[in-house]
């Protein structure tokens, strides 16, 4: 049963009252009104009651007005309700496993990655500074999602406190993208391959929800091939820190953000998404001697050593998520790393 609590309306005295519960993300909020809900609720096209998804770990249900009253704190454009519903269901999705997201200590927290007519009208960025710093709805929407996650899913984040009545662990630095998320869109009037939904099976409007641990940036000035720049896009992911090379790892995923520029380029003299995604994982390896001795043994168990001696970052080049996004400026692309055991979701839109 959700309990409605009184309190003013005023946004200062409103966000002070959140702080004191512990529900609030240290930003500002708006007071979600029964008026300013039932408006967020009718533009999402469903009922109030209507469950979306049950999150992990809490497993409480997340009902239509409950997305509506994190949303209309955040003033998150009305328009923007189908796609945060649709990420809702990704996250809630098993094999996303939001459980593990929310009770790790890394900084994991997910992204969402937009494809469709929807980038356009809600201003979703995917050129320059699309991954934060760009004008439009994105930061609103990931917050909106963010706080679903808190006061549903049940990551109750305090600094420098472990909540005794959480079910989540404390969470050794963040980011942040905890408290924001990563909104983007896909610049795919540039990109020389098929949406990225698309090649998920979702053509169309459809929100990605993948886990990541930050950005990194790759940056080149001298690759003048597409083979060349696939080399340094792999390579830079491959670092024995990651994740992906954790000794209890089957499996991961690693997202990387191409600008149109070196996009363009790769297609030329990479046939087809397929071969790239191979190069960028083939490339992406160390020498299982680069690993300390004292985690080999159950990467070996794993059969991850290859018959060269190299370990891949990941298990498979179907592992790999690659979108084109980013300014015309060329020289840089993006590394998202990912999270261990978990797997990006796709779901459509429906508006």
């Amino acid at each position: 049963m959700t309990a409605l609590v009184e309190v003013e309306l005023d946004a200062w005295g409103f966000t002070n009252e959140l702080d004191r519960l512990g529900w609030g993300d240290g930003l500002p909020c708006l007071p979600p009104t029964p008026e300013v809900v039932a408006e967020y609720v009718a533009a999402s096209g469903l009922d109030g009651d209507h469950v979306v998804g049950q999150l992990p770990s809490s497993m409480a249900d997340c009902t239509v007005t409950t997305i509506a009253a994190n949303a209309a704190m955040t003033g998150m454009p009305r328009e923007a309700m189908p796609l945060l519903c649709a990420a809702v269901v990704a996250i809630a999705n098993p094999d996303f496993c939001l459980a593990s997201v929310n009770a790790t200590t890394a900084s994991v927290c997910p992204a969402l990655i937009v494809n469709g007519p929807i980038r356009h009208t809600l201003q979703i960025p995917f050129g320059s500074s699309c991954l934060g710093g760009a004008r439009g709805s994105a930061p609103s929407i990931g917050r909106a999602l963010r706080l679903i996650i808190r006061h549903v899913a049940g990551q109750n984040i305090r600094a420098n406190e472990v909540d005794p009545s959480s079910i989540t662990s404390e969470t050794i630095f963040g980011q942040p993208a905890r408290v924001v998320s990563i909104v983007v869109g896909e610049w795919e009037e540039r990109s020389p391959w098929a949406p990225l939904s698309e090649r998920r099976g979702i053509p169309g409007d459809a929100v990605t929800a993948f886990a990541h641990m930050g950005t990194d940036n790759i940056c080149d000035t001298t690759a003048d091939s597409g083979v060349k720049l696939l080399e340094v896009i792999g390579k830079s992911a491959a670092s024995i820190g990651a994740n992906p090379f954790l000794a209890a790892t089957p499996f991961s995923e690693v997202a990387f953000a191409i600008n149109p520029i070196w996009a363009d380029i790769i297609a030329r003299d990479v046939p087809t998404i397929e071969d790239v995604m191979y190069l960028i994982w083939d490339h992406a390896a160390v020498p299982i001697t680069w690993i300390p001795e004292a985690n080999r043994g159950p990467i070996e168990e794993l059969g991850r050593v290859h018959s060269d001696g190299r370990v891949h970052l990941l298990a498979s080049p179907d592992e790999l998520i690659i979108f084109v996004a980013g300014g015309l400026g060329s020289l840089h692309s993006a590394l998202l790393p990912g999270f261990s055991g978990v797997l990006a979701v796709t779901q459509s839109i429906e508006r």
